[in-house]
């Protein structure tokens, strides 16, 4: 399987990069260049050892040669970025948005967010691409920074919301890669708009308590993963 990292020069998005190259998934690392894409590849495998599958490519070239295409990029810029991907997607492609809808895109503190008029940013992001993509919210509930700490384990859970069950246990599959993580259905795409705030929240706490690795854990079973068939 291939997996595109859109903005995957950033925190976030190379540290997923490290994590699921790792796991032995094959990565490419898109970005607006194709120099700086293949400069971050160069990084990972410096990193993980040169048995890593990285490339790096531009944005549209990683999308379209992808089986799953995680988009990692700052609010101020989703829009663009979608905008310029969108063709380059095949019909089906499966699309895993992480971006949070934080006030920074207004010169305002990261634990403030702004409203987008879809609702969500995730909503927003389906609103730009085609009908056929499917598209799955979100990973925002990681820290960029502790998903680089490939040495050191992860905690948390990632809720994942989407009306399309399937594309949302594939990207969970994937989720559970990284060792210790554990994906939760949080419902349809529309739950996103509350998903997406509490990246705000967590941003706050490693503020408050100086750190910056906080997380979610959902309780109640060992195990999460696809809900059990209604009977």
């Amino acid at each position: 399987m291939a997996i595109a990292i859109i903005g995957g020069t950033g925190d976030e998005g190379f540290g997923l990069a490290l994590r699921f190259a790792k796991a032995g998934e094959h990565v490419i690392i898109g970005s607006r260049s194709a120099e700086k894409g293949q400069g971050a590849a160069r990084d990972a495998m410096e990193t993980l050892g040169r048995e890593a599958h990285v490339d790096g490519a531009t944005n549209q070239d990683a999308a379209a040669n992808a089986d799953v295409v995680f988009v990692t990029v700052p609010f101020a810029g989703q829009a663009d970025i979608y905008r310029s991907i969108r063709d380059a997607l095949p019909k089906g492609a499966l699309v895993c948005d992480a971006t949070s809808p934080l006030a920074t895109a207004v010169g305002r503190p990261a634990w403030h967010v702004v409203a987008p008029w879809e609702g969500s940013a995730d909503e927003q992001s389906k609103g730009i691409l085609p009908s056929t993509v499917r598209v799955v919210s979100r990973l925002q509930t990681v820290s960029g920074e502790a998903l680089q700490e490939i040495a050191r384990p992860l905690e948390g859970d990632v809720l994942l919301s989407s009306a399309d069950a399937e594309a949302k246990a594939a990207v969970g599959g994937l989720v559970e890669r990284i060792p210790n993580l554990r994906w939760v259905d949080a419902g349809p795409l529309s739950m996103a708009r509350i998903v997406e705030r509490l990246t705000a929240v967590l941003v706050s706490v490693n503020r408050a308590y100086g750190v910056r690795e906080a997380g979610f854990r959902v309780t109640g079973r060992e195990a999460w993963g696809p809900p059990p068939p209604r009977g």
